[in-house]
């Protein structure tokens, strides 16, 4: 049997296996439309893909009752083709990309969630605030002029290593800022956790995770 033939049974397992109130998001960039709707047609219904314009172009293909989630980096200057349609973009690490996606979102009358991305591996990632700066942008004045997006949670990506210590260390660190801030802020999603080690973010208290190959299988770059 290939690969092809069990993503439905593999969306099955997940849905089965995690606990509840924890979120699938299944990650498909890279992974054609006929991939996608396997794991539709077995009931997942939100997608993750980490380049806009292959959202966009999916997204026009596909069923009107999918949730899209950006979880890439996003460049400010792309903003405007998925605010439209866009529910959750995972990766905002500036005030600068939220005014941006509050223009965009009230220019299409729609609010947009957004969970800010903190910066938990030890390896030197070009993106996510530290600790500091999620504080102070929560604080801020400007913030609560942004009207039409909504921030709702935390998104981190931990070290990439078979060190489940260390995977530990960064995730419960992770969750502890999350439960901090959630005291003072409308907070409901702690997305972590991705195909390698998803089970130790679950763990450490993610109610989000993000999968790709262990349900599409590997992804050909080419």
């Amino acid at each position: 049997m290939s690969f092809k033939l069990s993503i439905s049974e593999n969306i099955k397992k997940f849905k089965s296996g995690l606990p509840e109130g924890v979120t699938l998001v299944a990650v498909s960039k890279t992974k054609p439309v006929s991939d996608l709707m396997k794991a539709y047609d077995a009931g997942q219904r939100i997608f993750g893909e980490n380049k806009i314009q292959e959202m966009v172009e999916k997204w026009e293909q596909m069923p009107r009752d999918i949730e899209w989630h950006m979880i890439g980096h996003v460049q400010r200057n792309k903003v405007k083709y998925m605010a439209a349609f866009v529910s959750l973009i995972h990766a905002v690490d500036s005030l600068k990309l939220l005014r941006e996606i509050d223009k965009q979102a009230a220019k299409n009358q729609r609010s947009i969630s957004c969970l800010l991305q903190v910066k938990i591996a030890e390896e030197d990632t070009k993106f996510g605030m530290d600790e500091a700066e999620v504080r102070s942008l929560l604080s801020s004045e400007e913030l609560k002029e942004l009207n039409s997006i909504k921030i709702v949670g935390l998104m981190g990506m931990a070290t990439f290593t078979d060190d489940e210590k260390q995977l530990r260390s960064e995730f419960s660190k992770l969750k502890k800022l999350y439960n901090e801030l959630s005291q003072t802020h409308q907070f409901t999603t702690l997305s972590m956790g991705m195909s390698g080690d998803y089970k130790i973010a679950v763990d450490e208290g993610s109610n989000m995770i993000r999968v790709g190959s262990a349900i599409f299988g590997e992804r050909n770059y080419n």
